[in-house]
């Protein structure tokens, strides 16, 4: 059989697409059970936004009316101390952008938290995973009221490749703590 020059073309544009479908599925099998699931729901969070990424793979919660910035960092500081979560830092942005144009500014502020033994297990197991250190969640005022914002660590626990079975556990208690610090700072409950 001799292949004609439009077969050879198609098979030349398909190669591309089989090539990376065997890659697809050799990291879908090496993938955390719950993988498929957790892609579906930021591909619809993307999709649903528009195409906006960090739609797709951040959590948000709107603060209760009533609830204070004060409140919203006690209850932070609390999960913290429950959880052995070390606040590494902040970032007052608001607070500066004020200093430097002289201008009230609608409330914005950057807490960074860390288990350093987990995040120095997690950057041994995938050095990339150093670009999402520290854990962030942000405290954001916008016209109707305050939100609160972090990254969806369910893409870190379910989509990536299987953890090792030490470690898993002490990734998915600080994924369960900044959840809680995401829900009860919205509550402003310490």
């Amino acid at each position: 059989m001799t292949m004609t020059f439009p077969s050879l073309r198609l098979l030349a544009a398909a190669a591309p697409l089989l090539l990376s479908a065997c890659g697809t599925f050799n990291a879908a099998a090496r993938a955390e059970d719950g993988a498929g699931a957790e892609l579906a729901h930021v591909w619809g969070r993307w999709a649903d936004s528009g195409g906006d990424i960090a739609v797709a793979v951040t959590w948000e919660r709107k603060v209760d009316a009533g609830v204070t910035v004060a409140e919203i960092e006690d209850a932070f500081a609390s999960v913290a101390a429950e959880e052995n979560l070390k606040m590494v830092g902040s970032l007052p942005l608001s607070a500066e952008l004020q200093a430097r144009s002289g201008q009230p500014q609608k409330f914005l502020k950057v807490y960074s938290y860390c288990d350093p033994e987990t995040a120095r297990a997690m950057v041994d197991f995938s050095p990339h995973m150093a670009a999402f250190l520290p854990c962030r969640i942000t405290v954001l005022e916008k016209d109707d009221g305050l939100w609160i914002y972090t990254m969806n660590m369910d893409m870190l626990t379910s989509m990536g490749r299987k953890l090792p079975p030490e470690l898993r556990p002490r990734v998915m208690r600080v994924r369960d703590a900044i959840r809680k610090m995401l829900e009860r700072g919205a509550r402003g409950e310490f």
